[in-house]
């Protein structure tokens, strides 16, 4: 890889040494990015697929379907556990988890955008009220907060006395993301829905690298148009997208 960038060739190659280098390795906890078969890097998952490491934790809104993003790595049993929030999609993933052979921690979908930003932003752990006094809260801390006196004066949602939650933030060994287009230093713009749990698991990684479907050249982005600076990015690949339908929906007329 030249100095000068971090774009290399290929998924592959992006992904090539870092199991000499630490960084992907049995039992590590990886980020992937995507909103069902939306913004997810497709070719990275099978370059992941590819590399035979196995008891992998991935932390990913969905696990795809059964044949497409994290459903392949699903196939080939090299996932040991999903923290997710949606999975209805994937009926591998449903018999791996029913018969006891995938392990599962499912959280409500804001609280797991949140665990994600909150690795990244270096916060161990935070307090919700999503999730009080159901399953979601079992086996945790739980604390119940007085509102400030200024949240008092309100007196209406999270602002008067409830019980909470904590939850711990995510921070992974490599996250796997989805941009529409990259500058060579690795500053990344998405695009319009795809822009989900991307920027966040860019940031809430010891590794990250992307997977974009534009290249411009150094400077051409606005310093306000950047959505993740390059500063959280290792390494770029460049593709060409398969763009997959999860759920194909038409009408007569």
């Amino acid at each position: 890889m030249s100095t000068k960038t971090k774009l290399v060739s290929s998924a592959t190659e992006a992904l090539a040494d870092l199991k000499d280098r630490g960084i992907l390795y049995d039992g590590c906890t990886i980020h992937v990015g995507g909103f069902g078969l939306c913004g997810i890097p497709e070719h990275l998952i099978i370059a992941l697929r590819d590399t035979g490491v196995k008891d992998l934790t991935c932390v990913s809104n969905n696990a795809g379907v059964d044949d497409w993003g994290l459903g392949l790595l699903l196939q080939t049993r090299q996932i040991k556990k999903m923290v997710s929030s949606y999975v209805g999609e994937n009926d591998t993933f449903a018999k791996q988890f029913l018969s006891g052979e995938l392990e599962v921690e499912f959280n409500p979908q804001g609280t797991l955008a949140e665990r994600i930003r909150a690795g990244g932003a270096g916060i161990p752990a935070f307090f919700t009220a999503t999730g009080a006094g159901t399953q979601i809260a079992e086996g945790k801390e739980t604390r119940t907060l007085l509102p400030t006196p200024a949240q008092a004066k309100v007196n209406q949602g999270d602002f008067r006395e409830r019980e909470f939650v904590m939850e711990t933030g995510i921070y992974a060994d490599l996250a796997l993301v989805k941009a529409d287009t990259a500058d060579p230093f690795g500053n990344l713009v998405y695009r319009m829905t795809a822009r989900n749990f991307n920027p966040m698991m860019a940031t809430a990684a010891a590794y990250t690298i992307a997977e974009v479907d534009n290249m411009v050249g150094l400077g051409e982005f606005g310093a306000d148009q950047i959505h993740t600076p390059g500063s959280f990015v290792d390494r770029v690949i460049q593709v060409t997208s398969e763009k997959r339908i999860e759920q194909r929906t038409t009408r007569d007329g």
